[in-house]
């Protein structure tokens, strides 16, 4: 069985995953204050207010939940969250937590009312959770010192704190984890409007002269996600360098991204691939995830994970039980006249492999 968390994509220049190159610009380019952070309106206003409650009681924040695709800016707003509060940040991941031991000396280091950063908090183990239920709800840890009929349980209070936790996959989270969160806020996918508001203020902090147009052009490509935007601002920063001037217009733009592969609405050539194989290879479907996969010679969960979500976004792909569909829009998109009584089938949630 492939193993999704552990998989190794191929690096495609339009994935929302953090990457080795994203690490340093992203960080240079985060906003450090709610009022600089672009888009994400009701989850801006809905934490402005906790937080001003609790810096007016002296309190720490809730726990908060962040959800929702990755590359939204879920690790900035936690960073912004503390800044705000006037507070410590520590920051973490689920997979490196491999120990309830490596759990109890973040959680001891904390000062009164830091924040606690975990990405990817869905990739917990249970045995680190078990440890966290009663540090969330009561602040306290229960640590276990020897072993046999001589092992006996110590009580360790903890300071005042606010863990933050992260995740791509709402659903993989426990319900006793989740239902101790007191505040969950879902990332959703930002307007193209949005988008070239941050790729016109990357470019300003990076010193890379972009028009308007420009800015917009690159936006509209980038698939609803900050992380991409700036990614494509780099590479569009390239071409702009070497066949023009050095200033990002919609013309450069336009040419550096056809070169790259990524078509006016952000799909790349994978994406094209998935859905030419549906409509030529299969009659527009449906499909199994698997057939289809080995098709295009692709590993299924790439499929699954990378492209679908966009695809389904976008309207040009349904999931039926009997496997995948490509609509009339993705036959639209493609130049391809769809044949008669060709629709879009509902999302019924069941997965076909």
């Amino acid at each position: 069985m492939i193993q999704t968390e552990d998989m190794e994509f191929a690096p495609r220049i339009i994935t929302p995953e953090n990457t080795t190159e994203d690490s340093d610009v992203e960080i240079s380019l985060r906003p450090q204050t709610l009022h600089e952070y672009i888009g994400q309106e009701k989850v801006k206003e809905n934490l402005a207010i906790y937080i001003e409650a609790a810096k007016r009681r002296s309190e720490p924040l809730d726990h908060v939940l962040l959800y929702g695709p990755p590359g939204l800016g879920k690790t900035t707003l936690s960073s912004i969250i503390a800044h705000e509060l006037g507070v410590n940040l520590r920051v973490t991941t689920g997979p490196a937590i491999e120990k309830p031991g490596d759990l109890v000396s973040l959680l001891t280091s904390l000062s009164d009312n830091d924040v606690l950063f975990i990405d990817e908090i869905h990739r917990l183990s249970r045995a680190v959770e078990e440890i966290l239920y009663p540090a969330l709800e009561d602040r306290v840890i229960d640590i276990i010192i020897g072993k046999g009929p001589s092992a006996r349980s110590i009580r360790m209070d903890l300071k005042p704190f606010t863990l933050i936790g992260a995740t791509t996959r709402a659903g993989q989270l426990s319900a006793p984890l989740r239902d101790r969160f007191g505040v969950i806020q879902r990332l959703e996918l930002y307007t193209k409007e949005q988008l070239t508001d941050i790729v016109r203020r990357s470019s300003m902090i990076l010193g890379i002269p972009c028009t308007s147009d420009g800015a917009a052009e690159i936006a509209g490509r980038a698939r609803g996600t900050p992380r991409i935007a700036n990614r494509l601002l780099k590479r569009v920063r390239d071409f702009a360098d070497v066949m023009g001037n050095g200033q990002i217009t919609q013309e450069i733009a336009s040419i550096a991204l056809s070169r790259l592969d990524i078509d006016n609405l952000g799909l790349d050539g994978l994406d094209r691939r998935m859905l030419e194989m549906i409509i030529k290879g299969y009659g527009g479907g449906p499909v199994g995830l698997e057939t289809l996969a080995s098709a295009i010679n692709e590993e299924s969960v790439t499929l699954e994970d990378i492209c679908e979500p966009f695809l389904m976004q976008l309207g040009f792909l349904g999931r039926t039980p009997r496997g995948r569909v490509a609509t009339r829009l993705a036959y639209e998109h493609l130049g391809i006249t769809p044949p008669e009584q060709q629709t879009a089938p509902p999302d019924d949630g069941q997965m076909s492999f």
